[in-house]
């Protein structure tokens, strides 16, 4: 099939000359339901394509955007919470790895970029074991760039969270946990808005189902614009049923990759995720289906139990995409970051110690700020980080859509 646009040039060329008319399609599009209200979408850039392989939607890794952007992010935190109507204080629920340094760098700059909206932000959570050491229902801590943060212990009472010895009322909840290990509450019976959903954490979520909403908003986009559809995204498929522990379904699973890397030019590897899978955890990256089948017990236990202790038994084969991007000499990809499903900061991944067809998400990593608020129509020199911010927008409109069909089944 012929299409208008069939290379990655003429993409990156469409999308700068008609930067406005993509973006009025995604708003219209967008507006039709809820967005989730932080997102982060992993892209990879190849000689041939860009595409989408990772969406997080409790993201950390606030501390890694510019302060630009991080001004774009709270003006449309800001259109969020006017939406909402009144709000004035603003709970905030993070994970529970608090000694990792770097994640409260992250916690300290979502609470920043969150106030500057105007609101109140008051960090808590419902996890009582963060206070047993303290003996207390408050901690202190610093972060690895010496801010101060203090989070509050919460009591879940009659469908509201309370500061455990204090009276505080919460006009909105922003949850930054992604509950690989689900807290102990009925969210349903919970009275105040929380954003995003705690229905979509990964105890319930699929990345193999997210890929396949994302093929088909993908596949109707490029329908609309004349674009070949595998400009945009990778190729995938899923195996059900895996135990690599017991060594259950390594066959089927090892047969899939074979298949996939036929579809694929030859010297080509693919990924092998966890579908329940986040920070980088349960991925291989195999160029056949025998390395499946004759890993050692090392990478069989990686691949075998994630973070939390969550059992990985789904699992998504994926297109492994070359990556062309170079971050100080050192193979990267671009993470882009987006609130209510607009694109606002992003960052690239660079890590020295990997190839560029590895998974650069592991020990090594370092950042580089990318600043996305200066995007305009016909604006050349910012012409990549517009095909990445359509391509974090179309991946959120999808998990849009997963997220839907989610809230349906509870």
């Amino acid at each position: 099939m012929a299409h208008k646009i069939s290379t990655k040039a003429e993409l990156e060329d469409f999308f700068c000359h008609h930067w406005n008319e993509v973006n009025a399609w995604l708003d219209q599009r967008q507006a039709q339901l809820p967005q989730p209200l932080t997102s982060s979408v992993d892209i990879r850039e190849s000689d041939f394509k860009f595409a989408p392989v990772d969406h997080n939607m409790y993201p950390a890794g606030f501390n890694n955007l510019c302060s630009k952007d991080l001004l774009h992010c709270s003006d449309r935190f800001k259109e969020v919470f006017d939406q909402a109507g009144k709000v004035k204080v603003v709970g905030l629920i993070p994970e529970s790895h608090t000694k990792n340094k770097f994640y409260l760098d992250h916690l300290y700059k979502l609470k920043s970029t969150i106030e500057m909206a105007g609101v109140q932000v008051i960090i808590f959570t419902p996890d009582h074991e963060l206070f047993v050491e303290a003996n207390a229902h408050k901690i202190e801590l610093e972060s690895q760039s010496g801010f101060h943060l203090e989070i509050y212990e919460a009591r879940e009472e009659h469908g509201e969270f309370h500061l455990i010895d204090q009276k505080t009322t919460f006009d909105l909840i922003i949850l930054n946990n992604d509950q690989s290990n689900p807290f102990n509450i009925d969210w349903k019976t919970i009275k105040t808005k929380v954003l995003p959903t705690p229905f979509v954490g990964w105890y319930r979520r699929q990345k193999n189902h997210h890929f396949s909403c994302y093929k088909k908003i993908a596949d109707e986009f490029s329908n609309v614009f004349g674009i070949n559809p595998d400009l945009i995204q990778a190729k995938f498929t899923a195996v059900e049923g895996i135990d690599f522990n017991a060594k259950e379904g390594l066959d089927q699973l090892a047969q899939e990759v074979d298949k996939l890397l036929a579809e694929l030019p030859q010297q080509s590897s693919v990924f092998v995720k966890a579908s329940q899978g986040t920070y980088g955890m349960g991925i291989s990256v195999v160029s056949s289906g025998e390395e499946i089948i004759n890993m050692n017990r090392k990478v069989r236990n990686k691949m075998d139990i994630g973070k939390n202790k969550i059992k990985f038994t789904s699992i998504l084969i994926q297109e492994g995409v070359e990556t062309v991007l170079k971050c100080h000499d050192a193979p990267a990809e671009v993470t882009i970051y987006l609130v209510n499903g607009k694109s606002s900061g992003g960052f690239m991944r660079a890590n020295p110690l990997k190839g560029t067809q590895a998974n650069l998400n592991a020990q090594g990593m370092v950042y580089q700020k990318l600043c996305l608020s200066d995007i305009k129509q016909d604006c050349d020199h910012k012409i990549k980080e517009a095909v990445y911010s359509v391509i974090a927008r179309l991946s959120t409109l999808a998990a849009a859509y997963e997220m839907k069909e989610l809230m349906e089944t509870i």
